[in-house]
Formats: C-alpha cells, sequence, structure tokens
C-alpha cells in the first residue's frame, strides 16, 4: 500500500492492485482487513505501537516527536493517507489514536477529570495538533520532527502565559 500510494491517489487503489502488489488473492486481503482505508489505518497502527513499545519517552512531548519521526520518515505515504477523506478514513483514526495522549497530557494531579471544558480542551487541542501535522506535511516536512515539536511546545506554552496574564 505505501508503495502504490507513492504511485498513485489512494481513490485510484483498487484491492486487486494492492493483491497484486503483494502477492496475495482478494480472499485473503478480506480475511485480514474490512477494505484498503482498514488497511491504511491497520499500518499506521502498526508503526505506531512498535514506535510506543520501543519508546521509553519521559513525556509526551517525546512521544510526539517520536510520531514526528514515524511521519517524516514516511511522509509521502502519511501525506498522502490524510488527505482522504469520508467513513474510516485516516485522519479520523489518527485524531481517535491521538485523543487518549492529548488526555494524559491534560489531565491534572494525575487524576481524570470529566467534565465538559476538559472534554471541549481535548477537542481543541486534538483538533490543533492534527491541523498542524497536515500542514506540516503539506509543507514537505521543512522543520526536523523536534523542531516541529518544539515550535508546537513554545507556541502553546506563549498563548499560556498570554492568558495567565489577562487574568491576573
Amino acid at each position: 500500500m505505501k508503495k502504490l500510494m507513492k504511485e498513485k491517489p489512494f481513490a485510484k487503489i483498487s484491492v486487486i492492485d494492492i493483491c497484486e502488489g503483494c502477492g496475495m488473492n482478494r480472499k485473503s486481503f478480506y480475511y485480514h482487513f474490512k477494505d484498503k482505508y482498514d488497511l491504511v489505518n491497520w499500518i499506521f497502527y502498526t508503526d505506531f505501537i512498535s514506535l510506543v513499545s520501543a519508546g521509553n519517552f519521559e513525556n509526551g512531548w517525546e512521544l510526539l516527536v517520536a510520531v514526528g519521526e514515524l511521519f517524516y520518515r514516511d511522509q509521502q505515504f502519511y501525506r498522502s493517507a490524510l488527505k482522504i477523506e469520508g467513513q474510516n478514513s485516516f485522519k479520523d483514526y489518527f485524531y481517535e489514536s491521538m485523543t487518549p495522549i492529548v488526555s494524559f497530557f491534560l489531565r491534572s494531579d494525575g487524576e481524570e477529570e470529566e467534565n465538559g471544558d476538559r472534554e471541549i480542551l481535548i477537542t481543541f487541542f486534538c483538533d490543533a495538533y492534527l491541523s498542524a501535522v497536515v500542514r506540516w506535511l503539506e509543507d514537505g516536512c521543512r522543520m526536523t520532527p523536534e523542531e516541529f515539536v518544539g515550535n508546537l511546545k513554545a507556541m502553546i506554552l506563549e498563548m499560556a502565559r498570554k492568558i495567565v496574564e489577562e487574568k491576573v
């Protein structure tokens, strides 16, 4: 799938193309995957799980750098994947995958609190992170993953500082 997505748009890729590319039959493909969307999501899931299980992250920022490195290594694939629209799109899957990470970032004093304000904050940061990643990939990843996440962190901290100054 990664090879095919470098050669043509996702919409033009058929299950037959995928099967021919890896020497399997359609029945085997459908035994493992619901459709080609499911395959794209599985590729990310596999990459992400191996990343998380191999990493020993001190904090969430390091995890975001590692996700950035994953996207940086396969930027053509992920750039194409994030353009997929519709039900079961990779963008929706990636968003859902990042929600628990952002939720972990935003927890206070190790306690999980369930309230509307917290959910709005999680949604806001997931939307912002997803938009930033899409733009970074579309711009050709001109920054390294470390610079990209460092800039995100600096912007968030500056915004928080300004908000705190206004409250005083």
